[in-house]
């Protein structure tokens, strides 16, 4: 029978029906009726001979099929036995943004309860932590976009920063057809082929860039003066650092004309209906919660956030990284986007919950400072962090140095491979469960299939886990609809409020945009109308000025390496490398580079180069591009071995959101040498 569902990769969350393993797509307002390549062929990875079928456990130095119970036990044992000798954070939680709602919530919960560690963070740390810390400062309040993907349609113009939409979410393009488009990117991406204005700076220099614009905005008359008094603070002192970056000076620094910052804020200021969004292009720095911030300045002065048909926002990446981080996985947070250092907010979940709030844990560290910790044990559910954490061979080097590392995941990854033991999970249409997509709306993505027979639920897993660390099994129910329902009390009276949200009206079709705070409650699809959400209710500027990467070129690594995605592939690539259409279409890593910046080391398109920082190398097929900027190169960073991308990349950490520095780093390109 078709199944009415959603797909398992980017924010869009596009509607499909499902019969079988037969993907087609249905109507529905983020997608209308549209499929990538990768959610056509989605279901191909439900029956992948690369699927785990059966638990394992490393014996004699290789992972051997074992019973559920063997598993378990050994887990447990080794746990408590780890704690025994160096305390409760001795171990550690690591989750992800693709993870169910439900999934995030019971797994925040056991990390704080059942194992009684503050150390739990998550892969979204990498994607969307400094929008939402810029957007908390600005705003009072992170959602990635406070209003519908529908409004966008009507637009006259949209100004994407760090954003490629035709290739990571290609049916997003269709809102934008009718805007003049403004990008902003290093490469000539297929986003910016379309684009009426593209704006190619050099990586890092975004900042710069926004303070460049925003000067043009109020030095030609755009600023809205009546706005910026009425809704906004802090205009003076943005304005005093925004005043020194004329266009001519940021045009020194960033590589862009002058002329066409101008006109980027004449197409903005004109359109009458804009919008400003932001991507990880824009967030990935060690300055990137500065960088959104930059952009939520020119929002402001523009007067676009809180009005109907304008605003700024954030394309959330993962395709649960809006709920992700609003209920618990998160080190400082707890459910229903809650601080966990707020006494009033540890109190009431605590109560949820049924223990004191004292015995909850504080704040953690950050996902990257996590998987640099002095932990013995990590416990890893939906994140790859072998192929995906910066940095990544010192990170595979402390992965091997644990005494216990546990993996739950669908398929054998990069991560699984150095695990002690493995635990075969559920996927997306084997199993029901709510996202949160990248307007705030929750959806229902309903089960379709059965899963293998020896294929158990994240939440079985963690209520057989909590059980074995002595917690009561009615502490920790495993049935999807349970945990929500408890999952709607914890995050009854909190900035994202799901008390309203039930699985009886998301099965009726109702569009549930949080805050939803009663059952009789019709959602809450534009945030910000009225008000913001500080106390006075006026948006904050912010005093933000250019400083550059943590890491320039020298005379050893000239070049600026700089990673993305590509339209084939998702995240770590972990299960679309296993999805043979996908993997012929783009089936090993390459770096685009410009001809003659390839020429002067002797390499030509096709040939194979060696990338490397001062951290690592990657080996890859050269793309000789044009259009590239000769002092930059792009890598995608979804393929495993010699081809890792974040062998290369820089772990500086933006001192706000705790985000490394993908985006940017010194590099060189020369050929491989034949041995």
């Amino acid at each position: 029978m078709p199944v009415d569902t959603h797909c398992p990769y980017c924010a869009l969350q596009c509607g499909m029906r499902l019969t079988g393993t037969t993907v087609a797509p249905r109507e529905f307002p983020t997608s209308r009726g549209g499929l990538c390549q990768k959610g056509w062929t989605a279901a191909a990875v439900l029956d992948s001979p690369g699927r785990l079928t059966t638990p394992l456990v490393r014996t004699g130095g290789e992972l051997r099929p074992a019973s559920w119970g063997t598993a378990l036990d050994t887990v447990a044992r080794r746990v408590r036995a780890l704690q025994d000798t160096h305390g409760r954070d001795a171990v550690a939680v690591f989750g992800g943004g693709g993870l169910t709602n439900e999934k995030a919530y019971l797994l925040g919960k056991f990390a704080r309860v059942a194992l009684g560690t503050a150390r739990i963070d998550y892969n979204g740390r990498f994607c969307m932590s400094s929008a939402a810390a810029a957007s908390t400062r600005a705003f009072g309040l992170d959602r990635g976009l406070p209003f519908p993907v529908s409004d966008l349609a009507g637009a006259g113009a949209v100004l994407l920063a760090g954003a490629n939409p035709a290739e990571t979410m290609p049916p997003f393009t269709q809102h934008l057809a009718g805007a003049e488009l403004v990008v902003v990117d290093p490469r000539r991406t297929p986003t910016a082929e379309a684009a009426t204005l593209h704006l190619q700076p050099a990586p890092g220099t975004d900042l710069a860039l926004a303070l460049g614009v925003l000067h043009a905005v109020v030095a030609d008359g755009h600023l809205d003066k009546a706005y910026v008094a009425e809704r906004t603070t802090g205009f003076d002192d943005a304005w005093r650092i925004a005043a020194a970056w004329w266009p001519e000076r940021v045009e020194r620094v960033t590589g862009v004309a002058a002329a066409d910052q101008r006109r980027a804020a004449a197409l903005l200021a004109e359109a009458g209906s804009a919008y400003v969004l932001t991507a990880r292009g824009t967030e990935q720095h060690a300055g990137g919660t500065d960088t959104v911030g930059a952009w939520i300045n020119l929002a402001l002065a523009l007067g676009l956030p809180g009005r109907l048909g304008s605003g700024f926002g954030c394309l959330t990446g993962q395709g649960n990284g809006q709920g992700g981080r609003e209920h618990g996985q998160k080190a400082d947070q707890l459910p229903g986007y809650r601080r966990l250092d707020d006494p009033a907010a540890r109190a009431h979940v605590a109560g949820v919950w049924g223990v004191d709030p004292d015995s909850l844990p504080g704040p953690g560290p950050s996902a990257a400072e996590l998987l640099d910790s002095d932990a013995r044990a990590l416990l890893v559910f939906g994140s790859n962090p072998v192929v995906s954490a910066p940095d990544a061979g010192r990170v595979t080097g402390w992965l091997a140095g644990l005494g216990l590392l546990v993996v739950a995941d669908v398929v054998l990854s990069e991560t699984a491979r150095h695990a002690d033991v493995v635990l075969p999970v559920t996927q997306w249409a084997e199993e029901d469960g709510t996202l949160t997509n990248l307007e705030g709306r929750i959806l229902l993505r309903r089960k379709a299939v059965d899963p293998p027979a020896e294929v158990r639920t994240d939440l079985d897993v963690l209520a057989g886990l909590a059980v074995r660390l002595g917690q009561p099994a009615a502490r920790f129910p495993a049935d999807a609809e349970a945990v929500f329902d408890e999952l709607r009390r914890a995050s009854a009276g909190g900035p994202a409020d799901y008390a309203g949200v039930t699985y009886d009206r998301l099965r009726a079709g109702e569009a549930l945009h949080w805050p939803v705070p009663r059952v009789d409650h019709p959602g809450t699809p534009r945030l910000f109308l009225d008000s913001f959400a500080h106390p006075d209710g006026r948006a904050r500027f912010a005093p933000v000025d250019h400083s550059g990467p943590a890491e320039a070129p020298d005379d050893e690594f000239p070049l600026v390496v700089t990673t993305g995605r590509v339209l084939a592939h998702y995240q770590s690539g972990a299960q679309t490398r296993l999805v043979p259409e996908l993997a012929s279409a783009v089936p090993s890593c390459f770096v685009e580079v410009h001809p003659d910046t390839a020429a002067r080391v002797g390499l030509a398109d096709g040939d194979s180069a060696l990338v490397s920082s001062r951290r690592g190398s990657v080996v890859a097929r050269v793309r000789a591009v044009a259009s590239m900027r000769p002092d930059v190169v792009f890598l995608p960073f979804h393929f495993a071995g010699e081809g890792r991308a974040n062998l290369l990349t820089n772990p500086a950490l933006d001192p706000v959101s705790g985000m490394p520095e993908f985006k940017v780093c010194a590099g060189r390109l020369s050929p491989v040498e034949v041995r």
